[in-house]
């Protein structure tokens, strides 16, 4: 069964909008898309969203609000995948994914790995950023990276990863990219430090191939032998002519062949017959219909979701 959890929230991103990229992701027909294919669903609602606060805090943007979300949604998906159900995660910007990942901490540990399909690294930390924002820094907070600065943003940032964590942090040769482009220095340098974690970038991905890439994941999924994988698709990681609609748009990336590849060969590696890893939980993120037309990219993420369950063009597997 899978079950659709809303989590319309986007204070810490860059631009406003993307709270209403769950309503876009329902009105471009997400579940209907799910259940022709034969799937179970349910729609749980949305988490709800604090106001913005009043005037600027110190520290992180939003810090109160997003730790509200964020917990609310990490007890969601542990509670969802307790009752051995799948989380469908729908954001809001990508911040959110610290607690939809540390709720599937809770139920798998150390057995957990994190596809991380995005234009960026999401790696920062609130010493490194240049930005302050948090929707830059999820894999950072959920792979208990520490912060060297004290200060208020220090002392969030270690309330975080207590409330959130409660000691499961994710091993970082469990994080695994695909799609990257924009990628700060100080993010590169600890993908580079992380011994055995996975990254492909458009680069890798212009010289050899999507089917070469896969490959490299499915041997990387085989050595780190996970017994989960969460996978967190970020719509930025499509050229923004096929998805205008996000705060965080970035040229260059996945074309629509390229994007629905990864996903057919992602099925095939995750639902085919004597799968070695189970797929147990997907955030999409980052949708924001406020800057899109026509509702055109919260449509091309529902596509890409029914192409991850399955859907080919003559239908059938």
């Amino acid at each position: 069964m899978v079950r659709i959890v809303g989590a319309p929230f986007d204070l810490c991103g860059r631009a406003a909008g993307s709270r209403t990229g769950p309503a876009g992701m329902r009105l471009a027909g997400l579940r209907r898309v799910l259940q022709e294919l034969g799937v179970g669903v349910r729609d749980e609602g949305d988490v709800p969203a604090p106001l913005p606060p009043d005037g600027l805090e110190p520290g992180f943007r939003a810090f109160r609000a997003f730790l509200e979300v964020a917990s609310e949604l990490a007890d969601r998906v542990a509670a969802v995948l307790a009752d051995g159900d799948f989380p469908l995660v729908l954001g809001g910007d990508h911040s959110l994914s610290a607690g939809s990942v540390a709720g599937a901490l809770r139920r798998f540990g150390d057995r957990l790995a994190v596809l991380w399909i995005d234009a960026h690294a999401d790696l920062n930390t609130p010493d490194s950023s240049p930005t302050g924002n948090l929707h830059g820094m999820p894999l950072a907070l959920l792979a208990g990276l520490a912060v060297e600065a004290g200060g208020t943003r220090s002392a969030e940032w270690s309330e975080a990863q207590r409330r959130l964590l409660a000691g499961e942090r994710l091993d970082p040769s469990r994080i695994g990219w695909l799609g990257l482009r924009d990628v700060d220095p100080p993010e590169a340098r600890r993908i580079r430090s992380f011994e055995g974690s996975f990254a492909a970038t458009m680069h890798d991905i212009d010289r050899h191939g999507v089917v070469a890439v896969l490959e490299r994941l499915s041997h990387w999924l085989s050595e780190r032998r996970p017994e989960a994988l969460w996978v967190s698709f970020d719509v930025d990681v499509l050229d923004p002519v096929l998805a205008p609609g996000t705060g965080t748009a970035v040229r260059g990336g996945l074309t629509y062949r390229e994007a629905h590849l990864v996903a057919e060969l992602l099925h095939e590696r995750l639902f085919g017959e004597g799968a070695e890893v189970s797929l147990v939980g997907l955030d999409v993120m980052e949708t924001n219909p406020m800057l899109d037309t026509g509702n055109t990219t919260a449509i091309t993420a529902v596509e890409w979701v029914a192409s991850l369950f399955g859907k080919t063009i003559l239908g059938g597997r």
